[in-house]
């Protein structure tokens, strides 16, 4: 019997995961909390661990697991930057979920670019009160604006398409200039000409605060910018000083550069200490979800689907589909 550990687990995770895994049979222990150093031993009992996007893969954790006897870390996302794979290799494999679901996550950036920018949160909640005044819900047509897409990537491709039928002109960076309906310029030139930028890339040494005050000082006044994808891509603190000088028009964040200790939890009665995210969320020009992004029913299936067939593929075969 194949014992797998799975840390961070959600109600929604253990639903499709146990629905697909009666055709796998492994004996897998759902354990809520995240994956450090002070829990690995958790799976000292477990030939593989499944971890999520805010478990703490560093060196210290990784030789933990080793000398618990894990064989196989199996990340149920597609980024791992909160892996140190130099150390892992040669140690542990880890592999991945490299494309759940494209649309899942670019139509969550397309829904909150559009909330943000037709006020409707905030015409729902006024509804709600029988208050059916339109003062302060004026927003702007889509239609003719440009469109910076950072990242081309398959999830870039998907909110490409999406803003192509809202007849928007789009920019794009990428190092692979693959998409034939953008226009592929230099990042000084996406900053100075996008009404909108999306972020749609992976974070590594190179993208860490892509965008920063030096950017953000290059962009057109009152431009919007929406992150699906991590939070550290922004400089928190530049984010919200060009909110506050009304230099940027909106942000919509799914993702957020200190997000481990409070994403995916219910904080509501807590005291948050981190005053950057409570004057952010206090803002008007501001809509935050809690990387939500991936939460559909086909983008869990398909989570559940890879990582069990990963899991199988490294005890049955001597190939790794999706190694990292």
């Amino acid at each position: 019997m194949i014992n797998v550990s799975f840390f961070d687990a959600k109600p929604y995770d253990k639903e499709y995961f146990d629905k697909l895994n009666e055709n796998y049979g492994f004996n897998i222990d759902y354990f809520e909390t995240k994956l450090n150093v002070h829990t690995a031993a958790l799976a000292c009992d477990s030939q593989v661990v499944c971890a999520f996007v805010n478990d703490d893969l560093s060196a210290p954790v990784i030789d933990k697991l080793k000398n618990c006897g894990v064989e196989l870390i199996a990340m149920r996302c597609a980024g791992y930057n909160n892996v140190d794979i130099k150390f892992a290799e040669g140690k542990i494999p880890v592999v991945r979920v490299p494309a759940y679901s494209p649309y899942a996550v670019a139509e969550h950036a397309m829904a909150l670019l559009l909330t943000l920018v037709r006020r409707t949160h905030k015409a729902f909640l006024r509804t709600r009160d029988f208050n059916f005044s339109l003062n302060g819900l004026t927003g702007f047509d889509l239609y003719g604006k440009t469109v910076g897409v950072i990242g081309t990537g398959r999830i870039g491709e998907a909110f490409i398409e999406i803003c192509r039928g809202f007849g928007m002109k789009i920019l794009a960076y990428d190092i692979k200039k693959t998409n034939e309906y953008a226009e592929y310029v230099e990042l000084d030139e996406l900053f100075k000409q996008s009404d909108i930028i999306s972020l749609h890339c992976p974070l590594n040494a190179e993208t860490n605060h892509i965008i920063n005050k030096k950017s953000i000082d290059k962009m057109k006044k009152g431009v919007f910018i929406i992150n699906t994808s991590r939070g550290a891509l922004i400089d928190s603190e530049a984010l919200l000083d060009g909110l506050m000088t009304e230099k940027i028009g909106g942000a919509c964040l799914d993702v957020y550069e200190e997000e481990v200790d409070l994403f995916y939890e219910d904080n509501s009665q807590k005291i948050i200490r981190d005053d950057i995210l409570l004057k952010l969320i206090c803002l008007p020009t501001v809509i935050v979800t809690s990387h939500q992004g991936f939460l559909t029913r086909e983008a869990l299936t398909n989570i559940a689907a890879t990582t069990l067939e990963n899991i199988y593929e490294f005890f049955n075969s001597n190939t790794l589909t999706n190694k990292i």
